[in-house]
């Protein structure tokens, strides 16, 4: 299974990038993982809706070019479903059989995904109505991912 995961903004912290190498390290035994960074805007704390929504069509517009045209699209947004880890684990299974094998997601910037991103996006995801900083989203969406594929194979892993 080929797994995308498409991110605006660059790790900085040395312990972000150390969990997301882990988690990358152990998902290697599933599937083929490719984490796409994309540059992300500036955004100074005194922007307009209209300067918000510019922001956000300039990202979505890196994102739509990131993503393989293939893909089963999950946009993560606070809005979206949420899930067990179960309901991840059945959707990565049916992606796998069904789908094509190639799944990619999407974790906007600051202000969120743009309407064009989640409009061509196949689902929606929320992780709960708590904001989270992106660089530890990261972190528990591949968790979770991991997490998933352990549910998928029988395999044990902690609760």
């Amino acid at each position: 299974m080929q797994i995308q995961i498409v991110c605006v903004g660059k790790l900085k912290e040395k312990y972000w990038v150390g969990a997301i190498e882990e988690y990358a390290k152990r998902l290697g035994a599933y599937a083929r993982l490719d984490i796409r960074e994309l540059q992300d805007e500036k955004t100074p704390d005194s922007m307009s809706p209209a300067e918000e929504d510019q922001v956000r069509a300039r990202e979505g517009e890196r994102i739509l070019s990131a993503l393989r045209p293939d893909a089963h699209i999950v946009a993560l947004a606070i809005d979206g479903e949420t899930w067990t880890s179960e309901q991840l684990a059945a959707h990565l299974e049916r992606q796998a059989v069904y789908g094509g094998g190639s799944i990619a997601f999407v974790i906007g910037g600051s202000l969120g995904l743009s309407p064009a991103v989640l409009s061509r996006a196949d689902k929606k995801l929320s992780f709960g109505r708590m904001t989270y900083p992106h660089q530890l989203m990261r972190v528990l969406l591949l968790e979770q991912i991991y997490r998933a594929f352990k549910i998928n194979r029988g395999e044990p892993y902690h609760k």
